[in-house]
């Protein structure tokens, strides 16, 4: 090439690739815009688009929209009709009461209903389990004593201490002929996916699956950031686990990572709402695999079939507590949990206290929270004082100064790293579940909460945050004062892609 070609080339490219990069600028941001979802996730998204060149069109076309590949895509419409039937038959099997109940709560009730269609189901027992040694040595005790099946979905399944334990009793069980199944997460059990127990469990004859499964290939298909993040456990289709725990030992998980053990709290139920868990870990099962050759009949002959195979069956009222379950996810009702959350906030007349590790909410979740303090609501949250995420960490310190001004409780958990996702609302009703009070809960990760309408199951957790509060330091003002100008540019940085994390 002599050196008049090579100035003509170089010429030429000095200008296709920055018109390149304009007009895919320009193209990803009329999507964005033209997708009308929520203001403050949009314009995260032409941030991060119009200020990386071509990086941040690469980052959209990966993670900004909720591909969820065409497979499962086409699994989850073949079963949406036998879930809406399976749906269908729950209002009739344990209707509440609501005249006796505070009138502020069949409202949120009737949302949820109309959102998911699960109703509240009374004649539930409740038990809560706060320490994560006690809620393994439980869940091994109910696998121990299985008669028929015993199902567990973790984000996260990791090897070491008492989690191995929970392996050798999967193990045992599926020998002795109880049909095991586990669903964990692709990339929260990466680790494990890769290991030794896993192999153990599958040579004794347990049925594992990987949700939502990621890998380079598959990013060009579908959004690998979308999670599977729910903790369910269901034992012969009578007993169920719910709540923030994965399945891990904090005595070996993320030692080295500087935030201390992990807190987590867990409830196990018996009574009629254990069929609604049941039914949607089956549900999240048959969209990862069809290894069951389960084949369509009809509507009626398949949901019986789904239950005889996988104990799903109406379970008798053994207790006064009346609980919903609310699942959550994309393709589903991606919106329902954010509305609900938002309902709960201004519900609230007296006290709300919410435990979250991971506190970055959007802008409608911070009015509600604003505006119940200013109208003299005691409004308390509770986070760890050291995160495992620094961009979470900036993004939630930059929201901080201005809810302590309108009258917010800001507390640190000083005791480890507060996993915990709880609220708890006039000593009325309470939330708990697989929730963070982050935009990934409420529209990327498929998860799970239990609406509890009961005052004395709300007493019992409102102590429980009580003891996270004595644990824990509050913010006020002049925690703001001597912060360096390069801490609050991280801060506001961080909070420009809030929206995203």
């Amino acid at each position: 090439m002599d050196t008049d070609s090579l100035h003509w080339s170089v010429h030429i490219g000095t200008i296709l690739i920055p018109v390149a990069d304009l007009l895919l600028r320009l193209g990803l941001s009329i999507r964005v815009i033209m997708t009308q979802r929520q203001y403050g996730v949009t314009l995260a998204w032409l941030v991060v688009i119009l200020l990386l060149p071509f990086l941040g069109a690469i980052i959209y076309l990966f993670f900004g929209e909720n591909r969820i590949g065409e497979t499962r895509t086409k699994r989850a419409q073949k079963s949406l009709a036998h879930y809406k039937k399976w749906l269908s038959s729950l209002p009739s099997i344990a209707p509440v009461d609501w005249s006796k109940l505070h009138p502020q709560l069949q409202p949120i009730h009737n949302q949820a209903d109309n959102l998911i269609g699960i109703p509240a189901m009374d004649g539930n027992h409740l038990e809560l389990i706060e320490k994560p040694e006690k809620i393994m040595r439980s869940i091994i005790k109910d696998i121990d004593e299985a008669q028929s099946t015993c199902h567990l979905q973790f984000y996260i399944w990791h090897e070491g201490g008492t989690a191995d334990e929970v392996v050798a009793a999967v193990s045992a069980a599926a020998k002795r002929g109880v049909t095991c199944r586990i669903l964990i997460d692709s990339i929260g059990s990466s680790d494990f996916l890769k290991g030794s127990k896993i192999k153990e469990m599958k040579a004794a004859g347990v049925k594992i699956e990987e949700a939502l499964p990621a890998g380079f290939i598959k990013a060009l298909f579908r959004r690998i950031d979308i999670r599977n993040h729910r903790k369910i456990v269901v034992i012969d289709g009578k007993i169920a686990y719910t709540g923030s725990q994965n399945m891990v030992d904090p005595n070996f998980f993320k030692k080295d990572s500087g935030v201390g053990q992990w807190v987590d709290i867990m409830v196990r139920i018996q009574g009629p709402v254990v069929e609604a868990l049941a039914g949607t870990f089956i549900s999240d099962w048959f969209l990862e695999t069809d290894n069951e050759k389960v084949r369509s009949r009809s509507l009626d002959q398949d949901i019986q079939h789904i239950r005889e195979i996988a104990d799903i069956n109406h379970q008798p009222m053994i207790g006064n507590v009346p609980v919903q379950l609310v699942p959550s996810g994309p393709g589903f009702v991606p919106e329902a949990i954010h509305s609900l959350l938002l309902t709960t906030i201004y519900a609230s007349q007296k006290h709300i206290t919410l435990t979250t590790p991971y506190f970055v909410p959007d802008d409608s979740i911070l009015t509600a929270l604003q505006s119940a303090a200013q109208r003299g609501v005691d409004v308390r949250i509770i986070v760890p004082e050291k995160n495992d995420s620094r961009l979470v960490h900036y993004a939630s310190w930059a929201r901080y100064e201005n809810m302590i001004k309108d009258g917010v409780s800001i507390m640190l958990f000083t005791g480890g790293l507060l996993h915990s996702k709880t609220i708890t609302v006039d000593d009325e009703f309470a939330l708990l579940g697989s929730v963070n009070l982050d935009m990934r809960s409420f529209w990327l990760n498929f998860e799970a909460t239990l609406f509890i309408y009961n005052q004395n199951f709300t007493k019992v957790l409102r102590e429980i945050q009580d003891g996270y509060a004595q644990n824990s330091k509050t913010l006020n003002l002049e925690d703001f004062s001597d912060r360096s100008l390069m801490q609050r540019f991280f801060e506001n940085s961080a909070l420009t892609i809030g929206p995203l994390l």
